[in-house]
């Protein structure tokens, strides 16, 4: 019989890993780069399929697109990650440091209305 997991204890899956090393649920863009990568190579494949008609050098194209496709997303989707993680990392220093300064002296908007 199948273990019922307490209703106070959180359910634990075993993560899905593509080829064993790739940690598709908990990495970011991860899943979309595989994703659109596989349509991309499916796109490329029988798009050069349709207009030559050879069937290895289809397959070789959309093995080619696949890489193409899934890298292109992975570094655009990751540059934007991390672009989207410096400005968090901003803003969080900003609402610290006005909870910090605000009512003394160093308080930044204090400065500009006793002009």
């Amino acid at each position: 019989m199948a273990a019922v997991p307490e209703p106070d204890e959180p359910a634990k899956r075993k993560p899905f890993k593509l080829l064993g090393i790739l940690d598709v649920e908990n990495i970011p863009c991860a899943r979309d780069s595989i994703l659109y990568g596989s349509l991309g190579s499916v796109v490329a494949g029988f798009g050069h399929f349709l207009l030559t008609s050879r069937i290895r050098r289809s397959c070789d194209v959309g093995v080619g697109g696949f890489i193409l496709v899934t890298l292109g997303c992975w570094f655009h989707c990751r540059y934007n990650y991390a672009k989207q993680k410096i400005q968090q990392r901003i803003a969080r220093q900003g609402m610290k440091n006005k909870l910090l300064y605000e009512g003394t002296h160093l308080d930044p908007e204090r400065k500009q209305n006793n002009r």
